[in-house]
């Protein structure tokens, strides 16, 4: 494979944090990016549900890491799945039940909220303007499912903690509220491996774009990666590239800094 695959995250890198928007210069790069040849890949925290604003550039995707790389899919057909075990499920739950946090659960097919809590909206639906999130659904039907990704709303000192107790799984941050937890199996580089097994796509021929702590296993991963300006500094420390932040088109610079564009 000659040309590029890139695999970008959404909230803080293809997503401005103040406009909810792709900025216009990034549909202009990936558009571009793409009629050069270059293969476009989501790799997101966020489950599929919650994917509700790449309406712009939704053409131009060949397939998706999602859920931190719990579920990875191209067109219809799955390329990896991993649920959490069931036994970490319910100790997480129960203790945010004894701790009295809430926890978004996603299932392979629905989500709903544990413990609902007054700061689940104002982030989800204020701050991320995610618009599809029902508080009162049912959080039984859901267990009833593979559980994808448990999203706690708790502090990253109660996260080290617990983590302790959930030997089967693993934690990403990219927002101070709240943590995505997934299976061991599970994080964006791992899925950024499958998806180059599935593909066929040689490593070195990855560029991977992050701003947050749950970009941090793909951008080591990739052969080249690449933090917004407005990245964590551990993100920085580990990229390949520091491009402009996502609201001063760091997209369309990094792809003219490799001549993809």
């Amino acid at each position: 494979m000659d040309n590029y695959a890139l695999f970008f995250d959404i909230d803080g890198t293809l997503v401005s944090f103040e406009t909810h928007e792709i900025p216009p210069s990034a549909v202009l790069a990936l558009t571009q990016a793409k009629a050069n040849g270059a293969k476009v890949y989501i790799s997101t925290g966020r489950p599929v549900g919650f994917i509700t604003n790449l309406g712009a550039i939704e053409h131009l995707i060949d397939g998706y890491i999602t859920a931190s790389g719990a579920y990875c899919f191209v067109g219809m057909e799955e390329v990896c799945c991993h649920p959490i075990p069931r036994r970490e499920v319910d100790t997480l739950l129960a203790d945010a039940r004894k701790c009295d946090y809430a926890c978004v659960v996603v299932g392979e097919k629905d989500i709903a909220v544990f413990n609902p809590k007054g700061i689940v909206e104002r982030v989800f639906c204020g701050e991320l303007a995610v618009g599809n999130l029902n508080l009162l659904a049912p959080v039984e039907s859901v267990l009833q499912q593979r559980i994808l990704q448990l999203t706690p709303f708790f502090s990253e000192a109660h996260e080290v903690e617990l983590m302790k107790q959930l030997e089967g799984c693993t934690s990403g941050r990219w927002h101070p509220s709240f943590a995505d937890i997934t299976a061991k199996e599970a994080d964006k580089g791992k899925g950024l491996l499958a998806m180059a097994a599935y593909l066929g796509i040689d490593i070195s021929r990855t560029i991977a774009f992050g701003d947050g702590g749950n970009d941090l296993a793909i951008i080591r991963q990739a052969g080249i990666g690449v933090a917004m300006g407005n990245a964590l500094d551990v993100l920085k420390d580990s990229a390949d590239y520091v491009t402009t932040s996502v609201d001063d088109n760091g997209v369309i610079n990094a792809l003219r800094h490799f001549g993809i564009i």
